[in-house]
Parts: C-alpha cells; sequence; structure tokens
C-alpha cells in the first residue's frame, strides 16, 4: 500500500527526487514469481545503462529486489522518465564496482553512510537495455 502511493507521488511529481529521476525496478519475485516494482535512485551509465545500489538503507540484508535480479536476470524491466525498457542486470565487482562506488558516493554522500551501518559490501548493479 505504501508503494503503491509512493509510486503516484513519484509519477505525479514527474518521477524525480533531488532533481534526478526515478528509477522503477521491474522484477520477478524469487519464491513468490509474482512481478514487484520498487522505486530505486539511478545514475546513468552510457546510453541505456544504470547503475543502482542494493544498499536497503545500511540493513544487514541486501533488499528483496536484489535476490529477484539473481533469481530472474531475463526477466528485468526498469521505467526512466515514462520509458520502460527491458534490461540485463550485472552485479559489479572488484575494480569496476569500486570505480562505481567513488562515483556514486561522490554524487551522493548519503550512500557512504550505508556502508558504515553493515558488514557487507553494497552491491553496485549496472543494467544495460537489451
Amino acid at each position: 500500500m505504501i508503494m503503491g502511493v509512493a509510486r503516484a507521488i513519484h509519477r505525479l511529481t514527474g518521477s524525480r527526487m533531488g532533481g534526478r529521476p526515478l528509477l522503477y525496478l521491474s522484477t520477478v519475485g524469487a519464491k513468490s514469481g509474482q512481478r514487484r516494482t520498487a522505486v530505486v535512485m539511478p545514475f546513468p551509465d552510457g546510453d541505456d545503462a544504470w547503475l543502482i545500489v542494493a544498499s536497503k538503507g545500511g540493513a544487514a540484508t541486501h533488499p528483496s529486489w536484489f535476490y529477484n535480479l539473481a533469481a530472474h536476470p531475463d526477466q528485468v524491466e526498469v521505467e526512466v522518465d515514462g520509458r520502460k525498457t527491458a534490461v540485463t542486470p550485472q552485479t559489479l565487482t572488484g575494480e569496476e564496482r569500486a570505480t562505481a562506488w567513488q562515483r556514486i558516493t561522490s554524487e551522493r554522500p548519503n550512500y557512504r553512510s550505508y556502508e558504515t551501518k553493515t558488514d557487507r559490501q553494497i552491491p553496485v548493479v549496472r543494467l544495460t537495455a537489451r
């Protein structure tokens, strides 16, 4: 219910937060098989690609959508600025993740605090249009 209200408000306000468009991430539930939508902050990464962060505010566990990506990577879709696109997710590792994390925390310093709240490495995922 709350997520539905949040999505409606975001769409009415132009799907933006802090001057940035929001990304609607549509996945298929890892356990339920049901279509799910999460709202995340995107970081554009070239033409038709975005970086997203599985921070869950620094919680000890990953957000559900991260598990959904792993379970059904071929059934992921995003909506940005009213345009829906099928995407392929890739969880970044090593130097590629470190470079992306540096960029993300430079643009949005609040993400740095999430690292201090958890023992897990916060995943960074690249979504590339198919």
